[in-house]
């Protein structure tokens, strides 16, 4: 545990980080902010107002490399509040549920062309 807190869960899949445009579905309509980390499992978003862990989600996905937005489904796997006492990025963390194979590996994809093209650190 980490202050208090289970620690996030173990990442599946490798991720990338950059910012993507990503809206999705709250009680009060539809919401747009940024993603800033992707991979074919889920996303992280940044916001100040995270939905409550376990909320599912209808994410609209913005790749540059697509002709259309992606629709999928999601559930919130973990949050990081805007005040908290490490310091961390505030968001949640969305893990896409019910995703098929062809937007799965579009994403990968995109995740894997990305990663090939950034410097190496």
């Amino acid at each position: 545990m980490v202050d208090g807190k289970p620690p996030h869960p173990p990442r599946r899949a490798a991720r990338l980080n950059h910012e993507i445009l990503v809206a999705y579905r709250t009680m009060d309509g539809f919401i747009t902010d940024w993603a800033v980390n992707i991979s074919k499992g889920g996303l992280f978003v940044n916001t100040r107002a995270p939905l409550p862990v376990g909320s599912q989600v209808r994410l609209i996905v913005s790749l540059p490399n697509a002709a259309f937005p992606f629709d999928l489904q999601g559930k919130v796997s973990w949050v990081n509040e805007f005040d908290n006492a490490s310091n961390l990025v505030p968001g949640m963390g969305i893990e896409f549920v019910d995703i098929d194979e062809d937007k799965k590996a579009r994403i990968a994809d995109f995740v894997e062309t990305l990663r090939k093209d950034l410097p190496e650190a």
